[in-house]
């Protein structure tokens, strides 16, 4: 899925590059004019997710969100149809929306990165940000846990 979030969304940026979407972030691109976000979600046939009535109005395609909570968004995305399943072989960048790719077993990582004979890496090709399945990748598994739950109860 192709989605353009707008800046009162920011919060769920992380978990869809995290379950293989490809996320714009208006924030990212500077496009705080309605107009400017309009046409590039139109440019790059991306659905708008925006809490902006008005916008989603206008929108060629759009998710309306209601909530500010970043779970309760996430419920009304997966309502919306948006997968929310972490992927196996991450696609996209959490930092930048970036291609992935693998980092080999040979190759060298920076301090903060695991060894990727221990733990399957990836790198972004844009930003140059490594990443692994840590903590932060269980903390996603657990919220997004949390949100399917929600919606099997109701």
């Amino acid at each position: 899925m192709r989605l353009l979030v707008d800046v009162m969304c920011g919060g769920i940026i992380p978990y869809l590059r995290m379950c293989n979407h490809d996320t714009a972030y208006a924030g990212d691109r500077g496009l705080e004019a309605d107009d400017a976000l309009l046409a590039a979600a139109r440019d790059e046939k991306r659905t708008v997710v925006t809490r902006d009535v008005e916008l989603a109005g206008r929108a060629d395609e759009s998710i309306l969100l209601e909530s500010r909570d970043v779970e309760a968004q996430l419920a009304a995305l997966d309502a919306a149809g948006i997968e929310l399943t972490l992927a196996d072989e991450p696609r996209f960048c959490g930092r930048c929306n970036g291609p992935l790719e693998p980092v080999g077993s040979t190759a060298s990582t920076p301090a903060y990165a695991p060894d990727p004979t221990e733990f399957a890496t990836w790198i972004c090709r844009d930003c140059g940000q490594h990443f692994w399945r840590g903590s932060h990748w269980d903390r996603v598994a657990e919220t997004l846990s949390r949100v399917r739950e929600s919606a099997e109860e109701e």
